[in-house]
């Protein structure tokens, strides 16, 4: 017999309600032993609630038989706890009813009520739904409280028979929003749960501890006991007794205690041991600062993945490898645990890089701008701890007021997509992310509300900003100058930047000139001439602020021939901390040491050495107010959408193009008809969706013919799309005041792009989709599909919830 083809695609790390470590995948026939282990080691009342009535011993034979799966028909995930099966779920279709499969649950009883039975119903849901199940049935004991309760708890769509002895169960797994919902807090809760002993331990071992300084493992067990770590820590080195003055020891084994955080500083070759014997010590979370794995062969890459394997199977978190460390600041923490020579001082900023050598210079630079860090985590490879995961950390930590990820690499876009919508409006994350003309990471950041950076100079620009004045409630700006030559670049600038530099209301005007110098300008640039005194800065400053026309300044300062760099800076602290809802930020050319200057306490005015830097910076906040302030969208419930049917049309259906009278009834299930029309008044456009091999469907919008190929005029989003991503698309290209001028109707077209949205979730077999030419037509007339392409992929992809 022909041994199906492993799913390598359902192994996936995962965490239970606890915080607990695990590794979900596919069962293999070479877990038959271990298959029976697990049984025999059930108590009689857990194999009564699996087989519904009392049973005293399963054959062995019988449950080796389980271990041999067709991944299709039948399926079973199992949670590993070490080398150790924690849990098993298990389908089987229903030959009858092929959407339909019979779904079993059976937990280890010393893993009951840790929350592995609604993880492993999250997981075979979404493999269930790219098999082309809908419904899982379960047939449950009515004292079996647990079961039932991660049914009824799950927010699917569930129901139940008759009451009796025995209560059947069928749940809808289709992704409802409460069950996206009520998913997204389990992990919410379970992440922070695991992450508590990496930021927070109460103990650190550094294995790999050196006795001469200005070695990497010496220089982290220096930096903890500089930086003020309040609990234990332990040099692991079998050739020293003290480092740094401490008391250290031959092996992990030998501690007098087991640490919550292990970091490792070892030969690549000597790190899978080491996290072995962490975890048999129990350890709870390791970070591997050691290099050598994927950055320079193969078989380093297989070596990393495997070590996150084990580490979750274990029941611990892993940083790294390559990987600089862990650095939280907040009183509760106070841990260094790194070997950066430049440690940061306690701040509002938290920070995730994947590169070790740049956190380096990261950290040297925040010091010398004098910006703090609430946290600063390297997170290498991140072949298990994520940005996902530091995110929703940072989201609940009271510490933090502002965010900052330099991402390479995207692990889980979709769930990144749903944990930054989540903190963005009440905390501002700003990233910066190689690819600049990827559409689909920056789609990606613009739906989520993300602030996209250029460079690593513009984030910690835009930093400075947030971290210590509030965004602007508009991008109305004031610029305030002694020299007309800076302020003509800021005023350029800040058109470059989406600001406007509006002229001053008559009350500012006349205020100005009763208070300035006679050669005073008083217009927009306010210009207040060389022989500016602090005074003037600072009344120019107040009225400019209180301007209700103003939503920001921008003061440049060009130091005369008698410097006055600190009246002038005490003077604009005073006019900032009297107008606090307003930001102020600052250029003092040629200035040095003027960031000094401008921090009183808990105040700073942020400055900047050139003014197109603060332009910079505050349009980027600007854009950042205008999203939060925005009405989040919805996934709108939309009329006359068959998803059942369309599923049934591609039932059966090849891979590959699909014939175009099965295309127009697959759209026709999602309310989009296919009919030529005659061209409307305006341009013709064109809808296409292309399945991302990471970022999953992403839908583009634009215009045809000879405009678009000159202008490439094109709008990207990321599905799943909301009402406003549809809204925001439609409008964002540069040819929308020529569709404006010609009537179209922008409310169909945003339907018409939920719709298409809601198509490609629900059918994962989608591919690629083009509908082209889209009629834009008369008003009144809406929108028409003129003609449409659907293409299929060889194998479906997995669904929303995962």
């Amino acid at each position: 017999m022909t041994t199906p083809p492993y799913p390598e695609d359902l192994e996936r790390p995962g965490l239970v309600r606890t915080g607990r470590s695990t590794f979900l995948r596919p069962i293999r026939p070479e877990d038959a032993d271990r298959l029976v282990a697990f049984v025999g080691s059930l108590s009689r009342a857990t194999l009564a609630y699996r087989s519904l009535g009392p049973v005293t011993r399963l054959r062995d034979d019988v449950i080796r038989r389980g271990a041999h799966v067709d991944y299709l028909n039948e399926l079973a995930l199992v949670a590993l706890a070490g080398e150790d099966i924690a849990g098993v779920v298990r389908y089987v279709r229903d030959p009858a009813e092929p959407e339909h499969a019979e779904v079993t649950f059976t937990i280890r009883d010393d893993h009951q009520s840790e929350g592995f039975g609604r993880l492993l119903l999250e997981h075979i849901a979404a493999a269930a739904r790219t098999r082309g199940i809908r419904v899982l049935e379960a047939d449950v004991l009515a004292d079996n409280t647990r079961m039932i309760n991660v049914f009824l708890g799950s927010g699917f769509r569930v129901e139940a028979g008759p009451p009796g002895q025995i209560l059947h169960f069928e749940i809808a797994i289709d992704p409802q929003a409460l069950a996206v919902a009520r998913a997204e807090r389990r992990e919410h809760t379970a992440v922070r749960r695991s992450l508590r002993p990496l930021l927070e331990p109460r103990s650190v071992a550094v294995i790999g501890a050196n006795r001469g300084p200005l070695t990497i493992g010496h220089e982290i067990v220096a930096n903890l006991l500089r930086g003020g770590f309040g609990g234990s820590v332990f040099p692991v080195n079998p050739q020293a007794e003290r480092i740094a003055g401490v008391r250290a020891y031959a092996s992990v084994r030998e501690l007098p205690e087991p640490p919550e955080l292990a970091l490792v500083a070892v030969r690549a070759e000597a790190v899978p041991e080491v996290v072995r014997e962490c975890a048999d010590a129990g350890v709870k979370a390791v970070v591997v600062v050691s290099a050598g794995f994927g950055e320079t062969r193969a078989e380093g890459r297989a070596t990393e993945l495997e070590l996150a394997r084990f580490a979750r199977a274990s029941g611990m978190r892993l940083v790294g490898p390559n990987c600089m460390g862990v650095v939280n600041t907040t009183p509760v923490a106070r841990l260094a645990a790194t070997f950066s020579p430049a440690l940061p001082t306690p701040g509002r900023v938290a920070m995730s890089s994947q590169s070790g050598p740049l956190g380096l210079a990261v950290l040297d630079y925040a010091r010398r701008l004098r910006l703090g860090f609430s946290g600063f985590v390297s997170v290498g490879h991140a072949v298990d701890v994520s940005t996902n995961d530091l995110l929703q950390w940072w989201e609940e930590d009271p510490g933090t007021s502002v965010i900052l990820l330099h991402v390479e690499t995207f692990g889980n876009p979709r769930r990144f997509a749903r944990v930054a919508r989540r903190i963005a409006p009440r905390k501002p994350i700003v990233a910066v992310h190689p690819g600049h003309a990827d559409s689909a990471v920056s789609s990606l950041f613009a739906q989520s509300g993300v602030i996209r950076t250029r460079s690593l100079q513009e984030l910690f620009d835009v930093a400075l900003l947030l971290a210590h004045q509030p965004p602007p409630p508009g991008n109305r700006v004031a610029v305030i100058t002694n020299a007309g030559g800076p302020a003509a670049l800021t005023a350029g600038a800040c058109a470059a930047s989406g600001l406007r530099v509006p002229a001053l209301g008559e009350h500012t005007r006349q205020a100005l000139q009763s208070a300035l110098a006679p050669r005073a300008e008083v217009s927009n640039p306010i210009d207040l001439t060389p022989m500016a005194t602090a005074a003037h800065y600072r009344q120019a400053l107040d009225a400019a602020l209180a301007d209700d026309g103003i939503d920001a300044a921008i003061v440049l300062f060009m130091p005369p021939l008698a410097d006055k760099a600190d009246e002038v800076a005490s003077a604009l602290l005073d006019a900032a901390s009297a107008r606090p809802e307003k930001p102020v930020v600052a250029s003092f050319l040629g200035g040095a040491g003027v960031a000094d200057l401008l921090h009183r306490g808990d105040l700073v005015v942020p400055t900047y050495a050139f003014p197109e830097a603060a332009a910079g910076s505050l349009g980027h906040a600007a854009a950042y107010q205008a999203w939060r302030s925005t009405p989040a969208g919805v996934v709108p419930d939309l009329p006359g959408v068959d998803a059942d049917r369309a599923r049934s049309l591609l039932a059966g259906s090849a891979a590959g193009p699909v014939p175009a009278d099965l295309a127009a009834e697959l759209l026709a299930s999602y309310g989009i008809a296919v009919r030529d029309t005659e061209p409307g008044p305006g341009p013709d456009a064109f809808l296409s969706v292309r399945a991302d091999p990471v970022f999953g469907p992403v839908v583009a919008f634009g215009l045809t013919g000879d405009y678009a190929d000159l202008m490439a005029d094109v709008a990207h989003r990321v599905t799943p799309l909301t009402d406003r991503d549809a809204r925001e698309m439609v409008r964002s290209l540069r040819a929308t005041p020529l569709l404006e001028s010609r009537g179209v109707e922008f409310a169909a077209l945003e339907e018409t792009v939920v719709r298409i949205s809601a198509m490609v979730e629900d059918l994962p077999e989608i591919e690629a989709l083009e509908l082209r030419p889209v009629r834009l037509l008369p008003p009144g007339g809406g929108v028409a599909v003129a003609h449409a392409t659907i293409r299929l992929a060889a194998d479906g992809t997995e669904g929303a919830l995962s």
